[in-house]
């Protein structure tokens, strides 16, 4: 007998924020159309998370189908230390005119994590080219004190 997607997820894959011991089989899901995802019995679910809010427009769109299509005919992904695409450029081109403030330049991040690091490391960088600390001089100052600190 063949093994449901849920039966051969249980014994590969460990799922975020879940206690493995004790939580139920995940959902094994099979498709999505709109905001309703199908599971593998054939049964309908509201996403109403957007799956944790990347699908805001939600599955299987046809217009964000088409363009994804698109770009990968062309090039799936290059890395962008010391690379650069058209896309990219692009669409930077296209937010710098409607950003506030005298923005200059786009910086691109994957997550709300990293973009928060990076907008760190750039605040100590732009006080530390000034030729001003960005904090104290202890090895115990974190990157979050020595931003409080700078003038």
């Amino acid at each position: 007998m063949q093994k449901t997607l849920s039966e051969r997820d249980l014994a590969v894959i460990w799922h975020p924020y879940t206690q493995m011991q004790t939580a139920p089989a995940p959902v094994g899901i099979v498709g999505g159309a709109g905001a309703v995802l199908t599971d593998e019995q054939g049964r309908e679910h509201i996403d109403a998370t957007s799956s944790w809010w990347v699908n805001i427009h939600g599955h299987a769109h046809p217009y964000i189908t088409r363009r994804l299509t698109e770009q990968a005919a062309v090039l799936h992904h290059s890395i962008f230390a010391g690379y650069t695409h058209e896309p990219a450029v692009a669409l930077a081109e296209r937010l710098l005119p409607v950003l506030p403030g005298s923005q200059a330049r786009v910086f691109y991040s994957d997550n709300g994590s990293t973009a928060v690091e990076v907008a760190l490391k750039m605040t100590i960088q732009y006080w530390q080219n000034k030729g001003l600390p960005a904090g104290g001089s202890s090895p115990s100052t974190t990157p979050t004190t020595a931003i409080r600190s700078a003038p």
